[in-house]
């Protein structure tokens, strides 16, 4: 029996893992496939012929450098003004006792249940008169406004997980409190402020609403937005978007890639509290 529900927990993985890899496949296959085989031939698992002209048309004759480089700008942005708000933020939720703390908690969740769209008229006529309009700072402010609340609530439960006692040794040892907070604390904190910075940095690259409503200079626009370059009214270049789509991937996967030990242990360690 016991055998028999560990070959069923394997086979339902490999399942899953399937269900989860295929379309980066097909992305990738669709790359590679030269254009004249995707319309001219049936359906197939692997294209006859592989080539990188559709690499090569969209490094050299679209504007994907600077939308990649857009990109990166406001996420790495993001992913590092958004964490220090919410280690700040987490912290104060965790260690301290103050007057109006559950309203405050009840006003940051309040803002995850607001569909982002409704939130586009008034923002843009408050950034008009910011002249924030068409700038990396206007979408850099907005991605963390909306990641700050989560990524809080995230670091709370990282520092509820660190026993006070330490930092009132650290304390009783000569450090202040923000002292303690640097030498003991968030050295401790470390895989969950890994995590923190994984999870804003992989939503500010995917966001495509605010970056298509706010941002209008060609040269300013990022990835996402970029994509809609192979998209016309009556047709669509899925070989070239494909290929940018995967060199979109790159800096995602070198970036899990460097923090992949502290992601795991963050999130293990939020997995498995208390």
């Amino acid at each position: 029996m016991k055998t028999l529900l560990r070959l069923g927990r394997i086979v339902a993985l490999a399942l899953y893992a399937l269900f989860a890899i295929f379309p980066l496949y097909w992305v990738l296959k669709i790359a590679f496939t030269p254009d004249r085989e995707l319309f001219s031939h049936a359906v197939r698992y692997w294209p006859e012929n592989l080539t990188l002209a559709n690499f090569a048309f969209v490094l050299h004759n679209t504007n994907f450098p600077a939308y990649f480089r857009a990109s990166l700008v406001v996420s790495l942005s993001t992913a590092l003004i958004a964490t220090l708000l919410a280690t700040a933020t987490g912290y104060a939720f965790s260690r301290f006792n103050f007057r109006g703390k559950p309203g405050v908690m009840l006003l940051l969740l309040t803002t995850q249940m607001f569909p982002l769209v409704l939130l586009i008229a008034p923002l843009y006529r408050i950034f008009a008169e910011l002249h924030l309009l068409n700038t990396w700072l206007g979408l850099i402010l907005i991605y963390t406004a909306f990641n700050v609340p989560f990524a809080a609530f995230l670091m709370q439960n990282f520092f509820d997980g660190i026993p006070q006692e330490l930092e009132e040794a650290a304390r009783i040892d000569g450090c202040t409190r923000f002292q303690a907070l640097l030498r003991v604390v968030l050295p401790l904190t470390l895989p969950g402020l890994v995590a923190t910075i994984g999870f804003v940095f992989v939503g500010a690259w995917a966001e495509l609403l605010f970056a298509l409503m706010f941002i209008n200079s060609d040269n300013l626009k990022t990835f996402p937005v970029g994509l809609l370059f192979f998209i016309s009214k009556f047709n669509v270049d899925w070989g070239n978007m494909t290929a940018a789509a995967a060199l979109g991937l790159i800096p995602v996967l070198v970036f899990f890639a460097l923090i992949q030990r502290y992601l795991i242990g963050g999130l293990t360690t939020g997995a498995t509290k208390g």
